[in-house]
């Protein structure tokens, strides 16, 4: 891998380190101020800038994280070496979660999984919840783009409580998939309801809700 291959690689990884730490952030999860501010140079400074000799590999860039709301509830964020993971890959990052009494992680890879690990993911669920993000979903953050509104998930309360005040059945609201990109960054899940804000010129805001399909 030649200097200038390096230097595109470390780009890559700091931009997708930095999105995948501001989702788990969004998602409620403790990430310090100063992760979500490292700039390029200091990602450097911190991980190594020669990613053809292992420096940063992307094990290091690991996440393990726990929730603002219930501490016990954490999350790992595994970046596997090897460009299409298999079944022994996505096995090992269970049997790590297990020895960590940890349920969920996200697998962050750079060309996809093999049909065995996908079905491996599905099979261990609920128990285990493992996403998998591609690399490339990554490289910009969705959420910050322009012409993206801002999404706020309604905690199971609230979601009542809308219901109630408009006499409504979830049925009756609009619907977003669970694949759309924006519900996959937040990790949303069938039947939570999501409140989303558009600017608006005469009423300054337009909300509306949707529910997850």
């Amino acid at each position: 891998m030649s200097g200038i291959d390096d230097e595109a690689e470390i780009y890559k990884l700091w931009r997708v380190r930095k999105t995948i730490l501001s989702l788990c952030h969004d998602r409620g999860y403790m990430i310090a101020q100063e992760e979500l501010d490292l700039n390029l140079d200091a990602f450097k400074k911190e991980y190594g800038d020669k990613p053809s000799e292992g420096k940063p590999s992307r094990a290091d860039l690991m996440v393990m994280c726990a929730h603002n709301d219930d501490p016990t509830d954490q999350m790992f964020v595994f970046f596997p070496e090897e460009p299409k993971i298999g079944i022994k890959t996505v096995k090992n990052y269970c049997q790590r979660m297990q020895e960590e009494n940890i349920t969920r992680a996200i697998i962050v890879v750079q060309q996809g999984m093999t049909p065995s690990a996908k079905q491996a993911l599905t099979d261990m669920a609920p128990k285990y919840i493992l996403e998998q993000f591609l690399e490339s979903e990554l490289y910009i953050n969705i959420t910050e783009h322009e012409l993206v509104p801002e999404h706020v998930v309604l905690s199971s309360d609230e979601k009542t409580e809308l219901l109630n005040r408009y006499k409504l059945r979830d049925s009756q609201l609009m619907r977003i998939q669970a694949s759309d990109p924006v519900a996959r960054y937040h990790g949303l899940k069938r039947g939570q309801v999501v409140k989303i804000i558009r600017p608006s010129e005469t009423a300054g805001m337009y909300i509306s809700y949707r529910l997850v399909v």
